[in-house]
């Protein structure tokens, strides 16, 4: 992981979007050395939710392709989840205009979802596992050995305190990982990109964006919890989230209390 000054921390002033656009394909290019994300041959389904994330993610990728030095594919995926009032046309109608190859794959776990979970309860749990093996079939599929996903900086250290408050682990999100059933490799493009950053090119591109009716419409959730804590730390002390980030890529594990890690049992006095 980058020490904290590399990774993307500047304040957000007014720059235009194509020098904003040089800093994203810096941070994104950076992300995709340094884990060996993007391999050539590779065929990579860029999973596309109509978020800010995702939209950004999508097209940073087809920049970088367009220079890099390997040739590798992209077919950017949605999952349309039959949310009520979801505007089915809406990326249809950008990625044609965009010129890419894609697919839109119809699973309703939206009622699946709110049939299984009581009302007031998280919703994230259940909704992430559904999509994660629709997503994954569908790589299989289409012959994608690579599944990108549209997390950024913020996801993952937000990930890392919900474990630590709430599930007693010391575990974030990899910026690259095998997946589950084995068939792919999960990358994170957008690992060194903070949240407001991909929020200013969204907003800059004009992005036609697409709220989510389910993880996104309960504030009180616990990530929603720990964003705003986040959020607070941001603000009172600047460059502490890029720090925990950071944390994550210089791990000592004779410093922490995990047996398996580091053997302490067999520590000589001399």
């Amino acid at each position: 992981m980058q020490t904290s000054h590399e990774v993307d921390s500047s304040a957000l002033e007014t720059i235009s979007v194509e020098r904003l656009e040089r800093k994203l394909r810096s941070a994104v290019g950076r992300a995709v050395s340094d884990f060996n994300m993007i391999e050539a041959g590779d065929r990579v389904m860029v999973c596309l939710s109509g978020g800010a994330d995702s939209y950004t993610m999508l097209e940073i990728l087809l920049a970088l392709q367009k220079s890099a030095p390997i040739d590798f594919e992209l077919i950017a995926v949605n999952l349309d989840q039959k949310q009520p009032d979801f505007p089915e046309q809406v990326l249809p109608d950008y990625l044609d205009r965009l010129g890419i190859e894609y697919r839109i794959v119809e699973e309703d776990t939206y009622s699946v979802v709110k049939r299984l979970v009581p009302e007031g309860k998280t919703t994230c749990s259940l909704c992430s596992r559904l999509r994660r093996g629709v997503l994954y079939n569908t790589a299989a599929e289409l012959g994608a050995n690579k599944i990108a996903l549209g997390h950024h900086a913020d996801d993952i250290v937000e990930t890392l305190f919900l474990n630590l408050f709430f599930n007693s682990r010391l575990k974030a999100m990899p910026a690259r990982l095998r997946s589950d059933d084995g068939r792919n490799v999960v990358i994170r493009p957008l690992a060194y990109l903070r949240e407001k950053r991909i929020k200013q090119y969204a907003a800059q591109r004009n992005f036609p964006i697409i709220p989510c009716n389910l993880c996104g419409s309960q504030p009180n959730s616990q990530r929603q919890q720990v964003k705003a804590m986040l959020t607070q730390w941001d603000q009172l002390y600047p460059g502490r989230v890029e720090n925990i980030l950071g944390s994550l890529g210089r791990v000592t594990p004779s410093h922490l209390m995990d047996r398996e890690l580091f053997n302490f049992a067999e520590l000589n006095r001399d």
